[in-house]
C-alpha cells in the first residue's frame, strides 16, 4: 500500500471502521427529502461522526464547505428509477474527474448476476487501475443482483464482496444478510474491509439492530443513506450509528 492510498484510506475511515453517508441518491431519484438542501444535511452528519459523504462529482462545490473536515468520495457511475432498467448503471466520472472535485476516493456499483456484470465488470477494473496509478481508494459497491438472485443470500454476498478484492477494490459494501452468523459467511469471503449497505429508510430501531448485527458479523462499518439523511435528525442517527461502529472496535 502506498503512502497515499493508507492517507486517503485514514481521511474515509475511523480507526479501520467506516461510516459513509451516500447521497448519490439526486441522480438516482431526484431532489428526495434531505438532498434539496443537501449542505445542511452534510454539515449535520458530518457533525454527527459520519466518516465520509458520498455523491457524484457535480455536487463537489456544494459538500467541501459543509463537510466538518471528514472525507469526500465521488461515486462514478449512476441510473435513474424512471429509466428502463435501474440495475443499467453507466460510467458518470473517471478517477482523474474525482481527484479534480477533491475526492479522497471513487465508489463504483456492481451488480453481480445482472445481465449487465460483464460490462461493469470491466468497467470496475479500469476504475481499478486507473485509481492505484492515483493513489486514490476504490471502494466497490458489489451487490448480488439480477434474475433468480437472492440479495439476501450470504453465499451471492460473499460471492459478490470477493469480486471486488479480485478486481482491486480496497473497500467493498454489499447487503445485509439478515444477522451477524450469516454476514460473517460474507466477510470471511474478502480480506478488504466490508460494509453494510442502508437500504430504503428504516425506523431507528431497524437501524440499530441492522448495525448490530453487521458489525457482530465482523463488518467494518456501514454505508447508510436513506436511513440517515432523511432522518429527522440526521446528526443525532449519525452520531447513534457511529458509536454503535466504533465500540465493536477490538
Amino acid at each position: 500500500m502506498t503512502a497515499g492510498l493508507s492517507a486517503r484510506l485514514d481521511r474515509i475511515s475511523t480507526n479501520d471502521r467506516y461510516l459513509i453517508v451516500p447521497m448519490d441518491h439526486g441522480i438516482t431519484m431526484g431532489a428526495v427529502e434531505g438532498l434539496v438542501d443537501i449542505e445542511s444535511t452534510i454539515d449535520g452528519v458530518t457533525s454527527g461522526g459520519a466518516d465520509a459523504v458520498l455523491t457524484q462529482r457535480g455536487i463537489a462545490e456544494r459538500v467541501h464547505p459543509n463537510k466538518n473536515g471528514a472525507g469526500y468520495i465521488v461515486h462514478v457511475n449512476g441510473s435513474t428509477t424512471i429509466g428502463p432498467d435501474e440495475q443499467d448503471k453507466r460510467v458518470t466520472a473517471t478517477a482523474e474527474d474525482a481527484v479534480r472535485a477533491g475526492a479522497d476516493a471513487v465508489s463504483f456499483h456492481i451488480n453481480v448476476g445482472s445481465e449487465y456484470e460483464p460490462d461493469q465488470i470491466e468497467e470496475l477494473a479500469e476504475l481499478t487501475a486507473d485509481a492505484d496509478r492515483l493513489g486514490l481508494p476504490v471502494l466497490a459497491m458489489a451487490y448480488a443482483r439480477g434474475p433468480g438472485v437472492d440479495s439476501t443470500d450470504p453465499e451471492s454476498l460473499g460471492h459478490a464482496v470477493r469480486l471486488a478484492e479480485e478486481l482491486g477494490a480496497d473497500v467493498v459494501k454489499t447487503g445485509y444478510s439478515g444477522d451477524g452468523d450469516s454476514f460473517a459467511r460474507v466477510t470471511e469471503s474478502t480480506r478488504l474491509p466490508v460494509v453494510i449497505a442502508g437500504g430504503s429508510k428504516g425506523t431507528d430501531r431497524e437501524t440499530v439492530e441492522m448495525v448490530r448485527g453487521a458489525m457482530d458479523g465482523d463488518a467494518a462499518g456501514v454505508s447508510m443513506g436513506r436511513s440517515i439523511f432523511q432522518h429527522d435528525d440526521p446528526e443525532g442517527i449519525a452520531r447513534a450509528v457511529s458509536a454503535l461502529s466504533l465500540i465493536h472496535i477490538s
